[in-house]
């Protein structure tokens, strides 16, 4: 999958009324004691450390800011400045959980799109490649849906409807790579139960022309040319410039002419 894309890149900006700052790599997080400072001070030398690109190093401090004033308004930015360092440094499971926390504690803030956004981001850089399990995309898709249904109108929700485009789109291929593996070892049963699930759930997507064309193949397999017909009839009605129309017509010409002729 492509990490944060430039829509995205761009909707970090929103931080800046925060901090003013950017994003990038990091150094290794730093067990530190904090000695009892008061809270413009602890913030300040957060900012500065996020500044120097040392983001793990930034989201400790910007947790201390909260964990030793709790209830002041530095304490809710520095909950968001800290699911943004921790996203940065590529500690997803950190961010979420800071960006959960203030969501929590500040569920009608002005600031919880974006902490929704963060949440949902750091789920989606998770995503494995199609021959990993894909538990995370699910996950990615689940958060991405309920911030377009929180916020339908906002720039984050906008990202999010492109990324829930490419995680369907990979879970549909997860089901195409299990389908074709049945497949080949005859077990069109199977194969067909995981390709139908592409054409039933995930019908916008890439992996539906080819699943219409292994429906053809797989029904053939097993000597219900009838099936086979239909699929192809539904892969020419909505893909006819295809290759995959081109290949299952060409099949169905071979194994069923009468049905090629009165297609053609």
């Amino acid at each position: 999958m492509r990490r944060l894309s430039r829509s995205a890149i761009l909707s970090l900006a929103v931080l800046a009324l925060l901090s003013g700052c950017a994003g990038g790599g990091g150094k290794g997080k730093k067990d530190q004691r904090y000695i009892a400072q008061d809270v413009e001070t602890l913030y300040s030398a957060a900012k500065q450390t996020l500044d120097r690109r040392q983001y793990r190093l930034a989201a400790a401090q910007f947790d201390e800011v909260e964990r030793q004033h709790p209830y002041s308004v530095w304490a809710r930015r520095a909950q968001l400045m800290s699911a943004f360092s921790y996203f940065v440094a590529g500690e997803y499971a950190e961010s979420i959980s800071a960006a959960q926390r203030f969501l929590s504690l500040h569920p009608g803030s002005r600031e919880a799109p974006y902490a929704y956004y963060m949440v949902a981001l750091s789920h989606y850089n998770q995503i494995m490649a199609v021959g990993k399990d894909q538990k995370v995309t699910q996950q990615a898709l689940d958060a991405l849906g309920e911030l377009v249904r929180r916020y339908p109108n906002t720039d984050y929700a906008a990202d999010a409807r492109l990324k829930i485009d490419l995680a369907r789109d990979h879970l549909a291929g997860k089901e195409m790579d299990i389908g074709r593996f049945y497949q080949k070892q005859g077990l069109y049963l199977a194969a067909i139960t995981r390709f139908r699930t592409v054409i039933e759930k995930f019908d916008t997507t890439s992996h539906a022309p080819e699943a219409l064309h292994r429906l053809v193949e797989s029904y053939l397999a097993m000597g219900v040319p009838e099936e086979a017909v239909k699929s192809a009839a539904v892969l020419g009605n909505n893909y006819p410039g295809s290759k995959w129309y081109d290949r299952s017509y060409r099949l169905v010409e071979r194994w069923v002419p009468d049905a090629a002729k009165k297609a053609g």
